[in-house]
């Protein structure tokens, strides 16, 4: 079996919700030793929100933390007691990465700041990953991705210019991970070639605002505001979802060129309407865009959206169907080629398939394990990285130190 790269790396993750642990399943599935603290006194979000297997509520049943949390090992502290605290601070001494995502000032508050980690090991290298940052007038904002998306610019341009902004979810949740694990494998290297640690202030805010680059760009130079325009692209009819043969089946068009045009036209048959002027120029189909959309529904409402993707995509013209989970699952021979989405077997769930890494390492792929347990491994740590005693672990349970 090849050596895994981050081999060796030892991570102490106090990361909860979904931009951190993501952020730390990079580097656990990479093959990095990852010890989550957590608690059932403040549960990780994920563990105790829907959806779980055969519907049955339970901290080790959650899909979503079953899919972020893959290859890492659960200790469980309640970091409200004064002795668990010290414990892990125990943690940071073994570690060279601690990495948290809650609010700016959070682990300064709990006595857990850099100042006092770098302390106890000099060369810590520090990750605080808060929606805001550690500094400025909002720093200590707590929230969700969710929320985050929205304070970033991101639901102004989503959904119809007639409704309220639309909502996209946890969207900022799926940037920041990848600014996160990018920079810690930087101070790793740094570290490497200095023995220095550092602390890395990440705001995941900014990583957001970034995705809307162009129109603040148009807003600094033209002072015009952009805002929602449903499917309608400025540079390209027709463009958006089509509805397919089928129940609730669509497949995405977008057709820029006039080359795409007439790829797009040689595929549906050159119906009468596709000669019509109104229809003659990219100018004229962007301002009778509207009635161009039904015309082309007309035609893929009699299609499967496979065939209208695969016929268009073999004429140049860019169509993609738009996938559900059961596609994914089931329908997906790309996906299925590279082994994404790997069967591993649970405790609890049973048989279930945890995605591994997008990238794939010609020599050293990475390996994934099923996500832990709460608390799976929180003796084998106190024994063999802290160095307690059966007696010692005894009374901290009876202290409700773990928990």
């Amino acid at each position: 079996m090849a050596k895994l790269p981050l081999e060796g790396v030892k991570v102490a993750d106090f990361t909860w919700v979904w931009t951190g642990p993501t952020t730390t399943k990079v580097l656990a599935d990479f093959g990095a030793t990852v010890f989550k603290i957590e608690s059932e006194v403040r549960w990780d979000v994920w563990r105790i929100q829907p959806p779980f297997k055969d519907d049955k509520q339970g901290p080790n049943r959650g899909a979503v933390f079953n899919s972020i949390n893959t290859s890492k090992n659960s200790v469980s502290l309640n970091l409200a007691h004064p002795k668990a605290k010290e414990i892990a601070k125990k943690f940071v001494a073994w570690a060279d990465v601690v990495t948290d995502n809650f609010a700016g000032g959070a682990m300064k508050r709990m006595g857990l700041g850099y100042e006092v980690l770098k302390e106890i090991k000099p060369d810590i290298i520090m990750m605080s990953s808060a929606l805001m940052g550690q500094t400025g007038p909002w720093h200590d904002s707590p929230g969700y991705g969710d929320q985050l998306s929205a304070i970033s610019g991101l639901h102004e341009i989503s959904g119809w210019p007639d409704r309220i902004p639309g909502e996209i979810g946890f969207y900022t949740d799926f940037i920041a991970p990848r600014f996160n694990a990018l920079t810690l494998l930087a101070a790793l290297d740094y570290r490497r070639r200095t023995g220095k640690g550092q602390y890395l202030d990440i705001a995941q805010h900014q990583g957001g605002v970034q995705y809307i680059a162009p129109s603040i760009l148009d807003y600094e130079v033209n002072n015009r505001v952009a805002t929602r325009q449903g499917n309608d692209d400025p540079y390209a009819a027709p463009h958006g979802s089509y509805p397919c043969r089928g129940e609730d089946r669509w497949c995405v068009i977008a057709v820029s060129t006039e080359e795409e045009w007439l790829g797009f036209c040689k595929v549906i048959g050159h119906p009468d309407w596709t000669r019509d002027p109104k229809f003659a120029s990219l100018e004229n189909r962007i301002k009778n865009r509207k009635e161009l959309d039904v015309l082309v529904a007309s035609w893929t409402i009699n299609q499967t959206d496979e065939e209208v993707m695969t016929r268009l995509q073999n004429s140049g013209v860019a169509a993609g169907r738009v996938n559900d989970a059961r596609d994914h699952m089931e329908n997906n021979p790309q996906m299925a080629f590279r082994e994404f989405y790997q069967e591993r077997e649970h405790p609890e769930l049973g048989s279930y398939h945890p995605p591994r890494q997008p990238c794939v390492l010609s020599k050293s792929p990475c390996q994934i394990r099923r996500a832990p347990l709460l608390g799976e491994h929180t003796e084998y740590a106190l024994k063999e990285i802290i160095g307690l005693t059966d007696e010692e672990i005894e009374e901290l349970v009876i202290e409700d130190v773990l928990r």
